[in-house]
């Protein structure tokens, strides 16, 4: 698995336990990289390109193309928390991911409910699942094929910008030639990788973007 976590804006506190934690599901072998150069080469041996807490502009148009080509040719593509606040400037990556990015109220505690209890992200969490994040909004909800898989209580937190329809966490499968991806809103303290919910919820993410077995 290809681990990617470059930042040209905000940069998250939580980034060395995030690569630490994904390591530690031991489910792939991880290769974590900050180059922009990585994402030059062919992608074709990565079970998945995972963008954990990216930010900003962090690809060459080299790796814009690429990165395009190993997705268009079924390569599984994920994002966790700021990935969504990655590449505004490149309209093939919004349309990848599903939606963008666009505020948050303060870090605060709330509420997940989950959306779709048979998927492997969230088979394992409590069908209202308390937790503490940034609440991320979004320019719209994922449409087409997406599944959402979480979504989020804005009346147990303040200042939720989406009502009743706030997605957190989602995926979809682009269809036959195209691989599957996953995208998760959550993960934004160092915290967050230390508990156990939400490490069974991105490792089930993680294993069925890549297609294997959970």
């Amino acid at each position: 698995m290809l681990l990617y976590t470059r930042t040209a804006d905000y940069r998250h506190d939580s980034l060395p336990d995030a690569v630490a934690a994904v390591r530690a599901l031991g489910r792939f072998a991880v290769e974590h990289t900050e180059d922009p150069a990585d994402l030059e080469r062919p992608l074709d041996g990565f079970a998945a390109v995972v963008f954990l807490s990216t930010s900003g502009e962090v690809l060459t148009p080299a790796g814009r193309e690429r990165l395009a080509q190993y997705t268009r040719s079924g390569g599984a593509f994920a994002g966790v928390h700021a990935a969504a606040c990655t590449e505004y400037g490149w309209p093939y990556y919004g349309r990848l991911l599903g939606a963008r990015f666009t505020r948050h109220p303060a870090y605060q505690p709330g509420r997940v409910l989950v959306a779709d209890p048979g998927h492997p992200a969230t088979r394992r969490l409590p069908a209202v699942w308390e937790f503490t994040d940034e609440w991320y909004d979004f320019d719209r909800a994922p449409g087409g094929r997406a599944r959402v898989l979480l979504r989020a209580d804005e009346t147990s937190y303040d200042g939720g910008g989406m009502g009743a329809n706030h997605p957190l966490a989602w995926c979809r499968e682009r269809g036959p030639a195209g691989g599957r991806v996953f995208y998760t809103a959550l993960g934004h303290a160092p915290g967050a990788y230390r508990d156990p919910d939400f490490l069974a919820h991105l490792n089930g993410g993680l294993t069925w973007a890549a297609g294997r077995a959970e």
